[in-house]
């Protein structure tokens, strides 16, 4: 099995050490840059390109701000990192000690959380080590469970979408249950999306990462999984088209609340 070629590993692990090169910030109006600012949720992205392209930071601070929360955030996402690659670096896990973060949220290399061997070799040893991390600065680690390839991983066994997209999932959710973690099961929201609104693109014509609407759809599971409240208003700066963006909301509600409030039941008039 090959999960990718090991010059983008040391591509990875080189990028997360130089200067926190990969870092984005981010941040309300309300919000300063002062770790000390107590108005703000301050939230750290560690993750690689499915965190950094079209800029999740950006999208759920924008998001958060549409429900009257201040958000600072910074993002850490190098393209191809791994869990392992973040664990192992030392600016990495300065900036989790010294941030003052309300939440951490991991993302793990879009393949690895699909395989029960690299998950036990390399997915859950890092993920415990951040976790320790995380809760020694006190802030609280969230899991971005991801999403499967459009087309699955069939060289791998994983023969289409839904059947990576399941091994994704346990992969997430038994890490997060060990470790009394948070998770964000943005995978579940993904997959209702593309089983029930297929006209809503959701992957880029790579089949892996995401379009703008996959991007806000992360940011509103990520909202709803936080704060606990139901996402409502656009809050995506145009990206999406207003026709999709109740439905986007919707799965994101229902993945990360367990049931779409009545009064959310219909579409804003």
């Amino acid at each position: 099995m090959t999960l990718w070629h090991p010059r983008r590993r040391r591509m990875a692990a080189a990028a997360c050490a130089v200067a926190m090169s990969a870092c984005h910030v981010s941040g309300t109006p309300n919000c300063s840059l002062s770790a000390s600012d107590d108005r703000c949720v301050r939230v750290l992205f560690i993750g690689n390109s499915y965190t950094s392209i079209n800029d999740l930071s950006a999208v759920f601070t924008a998001v958060a701000a549409k429900h009257g929360h201040a958000v600072y955030a910074e993002m850490v996402a190098p393209g191809g990192a791994r869990l392992a690659d973040h664990a192992a670096s030392a600016d990495v896990l300065e900036k989790i000690r010294a941030g003052h973060w309300s939440y951490v949220v991991l993302q793990e290399q879009s393949q690895i959380p699909s395989v029960e061997a690299a998950r036990a070799g390399q997915m859950y040893p890092a993920a415990r080590a951040l976790t320790d991390a995380i809760r020694h600065a006190g802030a609280r680690p969230v899991f971005f469970a991801t999403w499967g390839r459009q087309t699955g991983w069939p060289e791998n066994g994983l023969a289409n979408y839904a059947t990576m997209q399941a091994q994704i999932t346990l992969g997430y959710r038994t890490i997060a249950a060990e470790l009394h973690a948070v998770l964000a099961p943005v995978g579940d929201a993904w997959a209702e999306v593309a089983a029930q609104h297929a006209d809503i693109p959701l992957w880029q014509a790579d089949g892996s990462h995401p379009t703008v609407q996959g991007t806000f759809l992360a940011a509103n599971v990520l909202l709803a999984t936080m704060f606990h409240e139901t996402p409502r208003g656009l809050g995506s700066r145009g990206a999406v088209p207003e026709s999709q963006v109740f439905r986007l909301q919707q799965a994101a509600a229902h993945a990360a609340l367990g049931a779409v409030p009545r009064d959310s039941a219909q579409p804003p008039t």
